[in-house]
């Protein structure tokens, strides 16, 4: 193993090393010998003997991945907005299972009945519209794979203290999916634009009637009317039967149950958007229209829960994103920022979407503290935790409420780990 020497401090390997390493390499991170099949390694277990449950009419996860699934902030759905993260630290690749795609809902799901649902598109237009599912149906549909961050998604990291929970309560209202639908331009072409328009305002069929103002250029450039995600109809968290695709940019503003766009020469200014979305600087003001969830990176494997059994090569993995563009460089540390490495970046890489970062690493049961950093190829970087609440504060109450910084948090997350092997977040 003396060829895979380490090209940073505390143990981090080139990127290179999987490839080149094969079963040695592999056997070693795994803490095992590679050595010739014994007997009772070909013994039938009881599985092996008898027959298997009935096939299910709509498959679901092993009776062994029980633990796999999203955490709820408000599981007795009690008059209050609810909240499903993503069990990144379970997971492995850049998509997202639909079951397990993160969800925020104000009002519960709405149960839309597809025959009956219609979007209107209206206002500055030449020919207001009506569309079904059906008629859309008919237009040519397009497929592309991004992620859907909530605006809110990684505000504990605005705490003064570091809160001690997994990247799931950290990170996890951030999903990656392949959605399929069709692109507003089409649609538009068919209503026409009168020149007056500047902005589309964008509403949902549910209870509260969630609606976000969108700049007429992003509709035009890559909006979608998503009625597809991962090849299956949308769920009822994500917006059945269809909602608004907005790529790279802010959850909320994808609307969802999607029933109604408004062109219009200004901004709606409306209730979410005027109150919730709008984030509170320290001079006092706000920011307006905070679109693009920039870009970021964070480590999921080893994380907070996941204990390091013992010294040896072990591969440091997470996810990479940005909403201007394609991740082209992720650099990880393993001595909290005193050196890095290159790691490697899992295909596909595409704009706008998830990618998966790998590194080996030699942990040699000291003293650790991993973190990763994310650039894109428009040339943002991402920034450290001290940057961001330099520039927005630091949250005065946790979780973060309106009127301390609660959105768009995109700073280094640092995991620290110990001689016993346990992980826990701090600062660093």
């Amino acid at each position: 193993m003396d060829k895979y020497v380490p090209v940073a401090g505390n143990g981090l390997l080139d990127r290179r090393a999987f490839l080149r390493g094969g079963a040695a390499l592999a056997a070693a991170m795994t803490g095992y010998a590679i050595k010739p099949a014994a007997a009772e390694t070909l013994s039938d277990p009881e599985w092996s003997n008898e027959p298997g449950t009935l096939v299910p009419p709509y498959g679901v996860p092993s009776k062994y991945e029980k633990g796999v699934v999203r955490t709820l902030s408000n599981p007795n759905a009690e008059p209050r907005t609810q909240h499903a993260r993503t069990p990144h630290h379970r997971l492995q690749g850049m998509v997202t299972p639909n079951g397990l795609h993160f969800t925020i809902s104000h009002a519960g799901n709405a149960e839309v009945d597809p025959e009956r649902h219609r979007l209107a598109i209206h206002g500055l237009v030449k020919r207001p519209l009506v569309f079904t599912l059906d008629s859309l149906a008919r237009y040519p549909m397009v497929s592309r794979f991004t992620f859907v961050e909530c605006g809110g998604n990684s505000a504990p990291l605005f705490s003064p203290e570091p809160i001690q929970a997994n990247v799931q309560a950290l990170h996890g209202l951030a999903s990656c999916a392949e959605w399929t639908g069709v692109k507003l331009s089409t649609l538009l072409e068919e209503t026409g634009i009168d020149p007056k328009a500047k902005w589309v305002v964008a509403e949902g069929a549910d209870a509260p009637r969630l609606s976000r103002s969108v700049p007429l250029s992003k509709i035009l450039d890559d909006a979608m009317v998503a009625l597809y995600q991962n090849g299956e109809r949308v769920m009822p968290g994500q917006g059945y039967p269809m909602r608004l695709l907005l790529p790279g940019w802010e959850g909320n503003m994808n609307v969802k149950w999607l029933r109604r766009l408004q062109l219009t020469e200004v901004p709606g200014m409306t209730y979410y958007e005027s109150r919730t979305y709008s984030q509170i600087l320290p001079n006092g003001k706000a920011y307006r229209f905070y679109f693009i969830q920039e870009v970021k990176s964070f480590i999921t494997q080893p994380s907070v829960g996941l204990a390091m059994k013992a010294p040896g090569f072990y591969e440091i993995s997470g996810m990479a994103y940005s909403g201007n563009g394609r991740i082209t460089k992720v650099m990880v540390s393993a001595d909290g920022g005193k050196s890095w490495a290159e790691a490697a970046l899992q295909e596909p890489v595409l704009s706008k979407a998830f990618t998966r970062f790998r590194i080996p690493w030699q942990w040699n049961g000291g003293p650790a503290v991993l973190q990763s950093r994310a650039w894109d190829d428009q040339g943002n970087v991402q920034p450290t935790r001290d940057e961001i609440v330099a520039h927005r504060g630091v949250a005065a109450r946790v979780p973060p409420v309106l009127g301390f910084p609660s959105q768009h948090f995109n700073g280094i997350t640092s995991w620290a780990i110990d001689a016993k092997g346990e992980v826990r977040h701090v600062y660093a």
